[in-house]
């Protein structure tokens, strides 16, 4: 994967996807258990929101790793600071929509999340991190601040999935009962875990997800992370 772009580009869909690296059956386990000094580093913290979008459908059926899609002005925003590759910070979403226009489902293909756990999910399909309590309506209540969670977000072309057109997608490690289609996705990035890759598996996908996942939890419970849960963004009503 090459950690440049187009900064000229203004709509993410006309960039040109550059090849990325195959991942080697050796990567996972030489990956580092956190990412990130002590502190966040310039150009963090780097702060996107939007209304969340349909994606391409493949988070929960797929991967067991459901996410919510920021629009594509969300990326254009920040496409001098952040190149392709994967992220860790904090998210909340904030409900715009009334709860009719949702679906009450957990088998939703996009906008479920997973609380977190020390135990990774196993690649045949038994994902034990979606397993976890839901979300309770007060955290979702638009009289006060919602909650915040720790997220991971994929900027990139999905190279598994040749896709043509670039996309931020974030996994909340929460789970919610509803999608979040039309409501406004807020998000910190306060750090870089790893480039964009290919996959000759989708096993090996799913695995290097889940490290993700767990490298994004160690990342965020250093204190000089942990105190952007209250970063004004999140405060706004």
């Amino acid at each position: 994967m090459t950690t440049s772009h187009d900064s000229n580009s203004c709509a993410a869909s006309a960039e040109v996807p550059p090849a990325a690296p195959i991942r080697t059956s050796t990567s996972a386990s030489t990956r580092a258990k956190i990412a990130g000094g002590p502190t966040p580093e310039s150009p963090y913290p780097i702060k996107m929101n939007g209304t969340v979008i349909k994606g391409f459908g493949r988070g929960s059926k797929d991967l067991g790793i459901p996410t919510a899609n920021l629009p594509e002005e969300a990326i254009a925003a920040q496409e001098d600071k952040l190149v392709t590759g994967i992220y860790y910070g904090w998210a909340q979403v904030v409900v715009r929509t009334t709860p009719d226009s949702h679906t009450t489902t957990t088998t939703s293909n996009d906008t479920l999340s997973s609380t977190p756990s020390s135990t990774l999910p196993s690649t045949t399909g038994t994902n034990a991190v979606a397993r976890s309590a839901s979300s309770s309506s007060s955290s979702l209540a638009t009289s006060c601040p919602a909650t915040v969670y720790p997220m991971v977000m994929s900027l990139g072309w999905n190279p598994f999935y040749k896709n043509e057109k670039k996309s931020a997608e974030v996994h909340i490690m929460h789970n919610f009962h509803r999608d979040f289609y039309g409501d406004e996705l807020r998000v910190v990035v306060l750090g870089y875990i790893r480039p964009e890759l290919d996959y000759t598996t989708l096993e090996a996908l799913i695995e290097d997800i889940n490290i993700d996942i767990e490298v994004a939890h160690r990342s965020l419970e250093r204190p000089e992370y942990a105190a952007f849960k209250e970063d004004p963004l999140f405060l706004q009503l």
